[in-house]
């Protein structure tokens, strides 16, 4: 590729925050769920690459020829790769992406295409823009991006932090887990963490029905917990993990659950999720048992606890009936019954209409 800097590179990343910064000098921007992807593009060619500096190109063959119309001949674009479905974001249908054979590949692309969001401006013909203040590359991109048609799509951006905060609840319900913050003044810096992240957290009471030995090996250390909620009809759901644990703690784990190991299948909720696992995965809920995604070498065996405990754990948000992320663990609940742990305990946010940003 003829471009300023060639591929891969590391993108600028985000910290952490606890609450959206304000004052003179800040550009909010929705933080999209989806897979970070930078788009390079040289004439004919395009390569789209993932966080972790490797190709996308193969999971998404329906983009390559919507950036070609879109983009200018030669450029450099930071943005994420989503699928927008009728209820939001549909992270799960990303991840099918992922590790098929092209003729599966093929076939979601038809069924369920994604789309590309940029937000940044990396390079354009022969500049060199990762110097040049963010302010100035949203400028060019919204330029360049002006006549950009669906499946490409230019971020939304304000410098109002009352519209970013409003961003921050109304936008939830779509899939979107909060906002980013930019410094006006900043470059692109790569591999750095000069955005600021403001991510929703919230805590919630979860059954704890199984655990996960450490990858070290069984009998040495608790490596995660299983969680569970019921739903209205009284069944018990996975709905995750949490894994939040010192080694202190998780050699401390393996002797207080002990007790809860004895007798644990008798009567269990999940004792037989073999059989449920086929249909688990046509309503896409993950079992306790299921192969990782991610890495189907993987080890995901577990072990069955009789579901007496309650643990209370903070998690960002709910996709669909279980949490997007890994949850953090604050403290076990003696104080409250398993059955109590239920959705209706958990806060919902009416959906934000996509349309509004897709335009469709």
């Amino acid at each position: 590729m003829n471009l300023p800097f060639q591929p891969p590179i590391e993108p600028m990343l985000a910290k952490l925050t606890d609450e959206i910064p304000v004052g003179e000098g800040w550009q909010y921007e929705p933080k999209w769920d989806g897979f970070r992807a930078l788009v390079f593009r040289d004439g004919d060619e395009v390569f789209i690459q993932s966080r972790d500096q490797k190709p996308l190109d193969r999971y998404f063959p329906e983009l390559p020829p919507a950036l070609r119309a879109a983009l200018p001949q030669r450029c450099v674009l930071d943005g994420e790769v989503v699928i927008a479905g009728p209820r939001g974001l549909d992270f799960d249908s990303l991840l099918l992406r992922i590790h098929p054979a092209a003729s599966r590949v093929k076939l979601l692309a038809a069924q369920t295409p994604a789309s590309y969001v940029a937000w940044d401006l990396l390079a354009f013909d022969d500049r060199d823009l990762r110097s040049t203040p963010q302010g100035e590359r949203r400028q060019l991109l919204e330029a360049l991006l002006r006549e950009a048609a669906p499946p490409i799509h230019l971020t939304p951006a304000t410098r109002d932090p009352s519209v970013a905060a409003d961003w921050f609840n109304r936008f939830e319900g779509a899939g979107l887990d909060g906002v980013v913050a930019k410094r006006l003044s900043d470059p692109y810096m790569p591999g750095k963490r000069g955005w600021a992240k403001i991510k929703h957290a919230r805590t919630a009471d979860c059954v704890v029905a199984g655990f996960r030995w450490h990858k070290n090996g069984p009998g040495t250390m608790v490596g995660s917990l299983l969680l569970g909620i019921f739903d209205e009809t009284g069944r018990l759901n996975h709905v995750g993990i949490t894994a939040s644990f010192t080694t202190e703690k998780r050699e401390q784990l393996v002797a207080d659950l002990a007790p809860l190991r004895e007798n644990a299948l008798d009567g269990h909720p999940w004792a037989e999720w073999a059989e449920w696992e086929a249909a688990a995965r046509e309503s896409g809920q993950r079992m306790p048992g299921a192969t990782s995604r991610w890495n189907r070498d993987r080890d995901l065996s577990w072990e069955p606890l009789r579901p007496e405990r309650v643990c209370e754990v903070a998690y960002d948000h709910l996709q669909g009936d279980r949490f997007r992320h890994a949850t953090t663990f604050v403290r076990w609940r003696p104080d409250k019954r398993p059955e109590d742990c239920r959705y209706d305990q958990l806060e919902s946010t009416a959906p934000f209409e996509l349309e509004a940003i897709f335009g469709r």
